[in-house]
């Protein structure tokens, strides 16, 4: 096929559609009526000599032409997109855009009271909205861009258009009723084993981390409730014989407003949590975006350096 007489702006079409599946939200993001969106399918069409999308259930399916072009013409609009977005200068106090962060209750707590203030002053137009990640890597939305950014401590298996970066490193402590009876001479093995324990899960799965650890050494902890919070169980160990492992700084912040609380050291080991930030690559060189991941690492240095013995 030669580039001469072709329509380029095809290719645009063509990426949206593949990205969102459907009519309508692709006409949206495209800023085209239903109908100019079809007769633009209907040129790729022909162009391509393939029906590229066919009607499903759920909206639209790539036919295996569709999904055989699909990464060569990310590539294209990942380029243009970069291209474009270099020629002009970066404003960052006229733009107007809503960025979507998905994380979780302790993210949002480390990290938003001193991002948001710098957004703010930057970038007055900007609206950060955020997600509760469920436990689980927001994929489907960081592919069609309905998520900008996700962060948290558990990600795994990232597929090849998906981008990481650390944030910061963080190990697991107890925190107890400072009138825990286990506590009072240092929180032993198997104290800690004997004692009632309330845990965060995200999934509903009571087999964590620590339980794992425990397992290795051929011990069980007793679990007497799973929050979908990682906010939420100090609340239910003040004043009580619970015991809850949690990040030191979801910890720290805690015994800091309350002197009911006592932090104790894990007293079995179970590796550092690798909190990291992940994009979609269509994303790396957009500047606006990367702007974004810029102020999050910056606030995720001064959050570490607020605690005594950062776990860097």
């Amino acid at each position: 096929m030669n580039v001469e007489g072709q329509d380029l702006n095809l290719l645009r079409v063509f990426h949206v559609v593949y990205q969102e599946g459907q009519v309508t939200r692709a006409a949206h993001r495209l800023s085209l009526s239903q109908p100019a969106l079809s007769h633009q399918l209907n040129r790729l069409r022909q162009a391509f000599g393939d029906p590229l999308f066919v009607r499903a259930p759920r909206g639209l399916a790539p036919t295996p032409r569709a999904h055989a072009l699909a990464p060569e013409v990310s590539r294209l609009m990942l380029a243009i997109d970069g291209f474009y977005g270099g020629l002009g200068a970066f404003d960052l106090r006229h733009i107007q855009a809503r960025l979507h962060i998905h994380s979780t209750d302790y993210m949002e707590q480390t990290l938003l009271p001193r991002l948001l203030p710098r957004v703010r002053a930057q970038a007055p137009g900007v609206v950060l909205i955020t997600h509760h990640t469920r436990g689980a890597l927001p994929r489907a939305e960081l592919e069609t861009g309905a998520c900008d950014l996700a962060i948290a401590g558990f990600y795994a298996d990232l597929a090849g258009t998906l981008r990481q970066q650390s944030l910061w490193s963080e190990s697991f402590v107890v925190l107890s009723s400072r009138s825990h009876p286990a506590c009072q001479h240092g929180l032993t093995l198997d104290a800690f084993v004997a004692s009632e324990h309330v845990l965060t899960t995200l999934t509903g799965d009571l087999d964590g981390l620590i339980d794992r650890a425990l397992s290795a050494q051929g011990l069980k902890r007793r679990v007497v409730a799973g929050l979908s919070s990682f906010l939420a169980p100090v609340s239910l160990v003040r004043g009580s014989d619970l015991l809850l492992c949690c990040l030191r700084t979801v910890a720290e912040e805690a015994v800091s407003h309350d002197a009911g609380l006592v932090m104790h050291p894990l007293p079995l080991v179970v590796p550092p949590v690798q909190v990291m930030q992940i994009w979609h690559e269509r994303t790396e060189a957009d500047p606006l975006r990367r702007w974004l991941r810029q102020e999050i690492r910056a606030v995720a240095d001064a959050c570490q350096a607020q605690y005594s013995s950062p776990p860097r």
